[in-house]
């Protein structure tokens, strides 16, 4: 076997190999006496048709899929072994492998053009170092949870006349049907939140066992909003306008929670905190641990941008446009390709940059850090504790197993899992490699920093 690397350019090569009958015929004459073993043919017995009858048959069809096999390792292993920077896959030479004689020829040529990415290095000391930004919960942020739970814990209360954000039930009657048609009348609720703004005022002050009319479309010209109010279906509610009359048989308010120890239970869980001090202290907890998850995530994708921008490659951008036209089957239009080939290129950079500190760092993952993060995610799907539960272990280690081999996916699952676990590696390398600089901010300015990104 002859392999020879021609380079064009720093980004563009082919790669020519050439086989002869000490590379392939070996395996080739091994397959066909497997064949002849197996083979039934009418007049021989089992295993007994001469040999030269197998290779007629069956002789060109092995030596072609024993060479396809034979040229897939080869360029795989060749690039590897090599340490190619390969973008896009090898694109074999169509023309000329269509021009085999497969009956007559012995020796056969192949060539592959490659897409290359340019040499390049990551020295960490000469990077810019990247901020880290430590949000603050202070009392602003504090008081507006409290707020919203507070709400979102309320309780009813009944009044006497409406105010905004109520609910009136009672009877609502159409006035004037269409000819033919009965008039539309139901008991129903009317949700004052859901009323067009401008028409509000209307509402506003309605005493309970008063009637009055309104128009339905303009109070509620949303039709999902006319088909809550009516208790009508969508289709149905369209239909819905004119005046109708309603009388107010109730009331209702939500009236937020107070600020008590059956609201501390029931947000935080009973017994947790004993008092309204331990109450917001945990609060600002709560909201400092949710601030450093968005923190994280701006600090990860300033760590990659930094990478991206201080890390030159180039990239054989005419290679890679054909490429993708020709593996998406004319799924997208050239132009469709060029208006996202920018956010592709960076996505094949930022992974070409994570392969090079994990080959640096010897970065590898284990398929026991991949059962160990698709056993959290068991854990956090079904509401499993973590613990010394042997039973509970064995069931979590059970369906992580099954996720990760679902073979209806062809080990996706697995390999997304795989990618993400060496994604999170290399960039909490990277994280203590560079020089992070901490930061407090308030939340209005992380949002503003986080928008500008």
């Amino acid at each position: 076997m002859d392999i020879v690397l021609e380079k064009a350019s720093e980004t563009n090569a082919s790669l020519k190999i050439t086989l002869t009958p000490e590379d392939y015929k070996s395996e080739v004459d091994k397959k066909l006496r497997e064949y002849g073993r197996k083979v039934s043919m009418k007049g021989f017995r089992p295993g007994h048709v001469p040999a030269s009858l197998v290779q007629k048959m069956y002789g060109k069809s092995i030596l072609v899929d024993e060479i396809n096999g034979l040229l897939g390792r080869t360029v795989s292993q060749y690039i590897r072994e090599n340490k190619l920077q390969v973008v896009g896959d090898p694109v074999p030479n169509r023309e000329q492998a269509d021009a085999i004689d497969w009956d007559n020829q012995t020796e056969f040529a192949f060539s592959y053009t490659l897409g290359l990415a340019s040499e390049f290095d990551i020295n960490f000391s000469d990077l810019p170092s990247v901020t880290q930004y430590n949000i603050l919960a202070g009392e602003k942020e504090v008081n507006e949870t409290i707020t919203n739970l507070q709400q979102q814990f309320h309780s009813h209360t009944h009044a006497e006349e409406a105010a905004e954000g109520d609910t009136l039930y009672g009877e609502l009657k159409q006035v004037s049907a269409p000819e033919g048609a009965a008039p539309f009348e139901t008991k129903t609720a009317l949700p004052l939140n859901k009323v067009e703004e401008d028409y509000l005022p209307f509402f506003i002050g309605k005493k309970k066992g008063e009637t009055f009319t309104f128009e339905i479309e303009k109070a509620f010209p949303d039709e999902k909003d006319r088909a809550l109010a009516t208790g009508a279906k969508k289709e149905e509610a369209v239909d819905l306008t004119g005046e109708f009359s309603f009388t107010i048989e109730d009331v209702t308010r939500h009236e937020p929670a107070e600020l008590n120890q059956e609201f501390f239970d029931k947000v935080l869980g009973a017994g947790v905190v004993e008092d309204e001090e331990q109450f917001r202290t945990r609060v600002q907890e709560i909201i400092q641990g949710n601030y450093a998850r968005e923190s994280a995530q701006l600090l990860r994708f300033d760590v990659e941008k930094t990478l991206l921008d201080n890390t030159p490659i180039l990239l054989p951008d005419e290679f890679l446009k054909n490429w993708l036209a020709e593996v998406n089957e004319g799924k997208f239009t050239p132009e469709q390709i060029e208006e996202q080939y920018d956010d592709f290129t960076k996505s094949v950079k930022l992974q070409l940059i994570k392969n090079k500190i994990a080959e640096q760092a010897d970065i590898k993952v284990e398929f026991e850090e991949v059962m160990e993060v698709t056993r959290q995610m068991v854990r956090e799907q079904f509401g499993f504790m973590s613990g010394d539960n042997e039973e509970m272990n064995q069931t979590i280690d059970r369906i992580a197993r099954n996720y990760l081999m679902d073979e209806k996916n062809n080990g996706q699952n697995y390999t997304s899992t795989h990618n993400r676990v060496y994604d999170d590696k290399v960039i909490e390398y990277a994280k203590t490699q560079l020089t992070i600089v901490t930061q407090d901010v308030s939340l209005d300015e992380f949002k503003a920093v986080a928008e500008n990104r």
